[in-house]
């Protein structure tokens, strides 16, 4: 059973045909549902929607020839997991030539379906529609910025912060950006004490509730990435 139905494969088609320039890249790690039942756990909890990850990039690849779908196993190849980051799935790198540092923790669903399909036109593109003042801005950072945009599939405002921090990542070798569905990873929901959508992590030290301007998420950037106020 298809996860896309047909207006929405549609309309993803001729996205995809009208924006996509260069190539597209989607690695994206799964783990296997393991046929043991543990007291307590349904099979395949340790990543309920694995399977369902992989079926929707494999329906978006099927409609251009200008995505690429490699899929790896986590546990299967660690070296290969170490090489992305990646420590948890279902994990979706976005690339062009090279990693940008483009990441969606969870399945891409509902409102974030958008954020993906726009996520791969920008890699695609090579470019973003930040201002010219943030391009700019980013080039001063002094270190590595990692965000983490907390978001449920039902938040129609999550994908506003989910898109600036990726294509912060696009513009800034120094900036890596990670959706995070706070529902699959409930261990980092509370680390972080999320307790409304979205929540973005800068570096571990400074947050951010809600969906803010560009400006003032370019702000909690620059001061994660070393550069003083003036």
């Amino acid at each position: 059973m298809q996860l896309l139905n047909e207006e929405v494969r549609d309309f993803t088609r001729k996205k995809f045909a009208a924006e996509l320039i260069n190539p597209v890249n989607l690695v994206y790690f799964t783990k296997e549902r393991s046929p043991l039942i543990i007291p307590g756990q349904t099979a395949g909890e340790e990543c309920g929607f694995c399977p369902e990850t992989k079926q929707l990039l494999e329906e978006l690849a099927s409609l251009t020839d200008k995505i690429n779908l490699t899929v790896y196993e986590l546990e299967k190849e660690p070296e290969r997991a170490a090489e992305f980051g990646i420590d948890k799935v279902p994990a979706i790198v976005i690339m062009g030539d090279r990693d940008y540092g483009i990441r969606f923790f969870g399945i891409p669903s509902g409102y974030e379906f958008m954020s993906l399909l726009e996520s791969i036109v920008d890699v695609s593109r090579g470019e973003t529609e930040l201002s010219p003042e943030t391009k700019e801005a980013l080039k001063k950072l002094q270190k590595e910025v990692n965000i983490q945009v907390f978001v449920t599939p039902t938040c129609p405002y999550c994908p506003i912060a989910v898109r600036l921090g990726h294509q912060m990542a696009l513009e800034s070798p120094l900036v890596k950006a990670s959706m995070i569905e706070a529902t699959e990873f409930p261990e980092l929901t509370q680390k972080y004490e999320v307790f409304g959508v979205p929540k973005t992590i800068f570096n571990d030290t400074l947050s951010l509730e809600g969906a803010v301007p560009e400006e003032m998420f370019l702000e909690q950037v620059l001061k994660a990435g070393g550069v003083e106020p003036n």
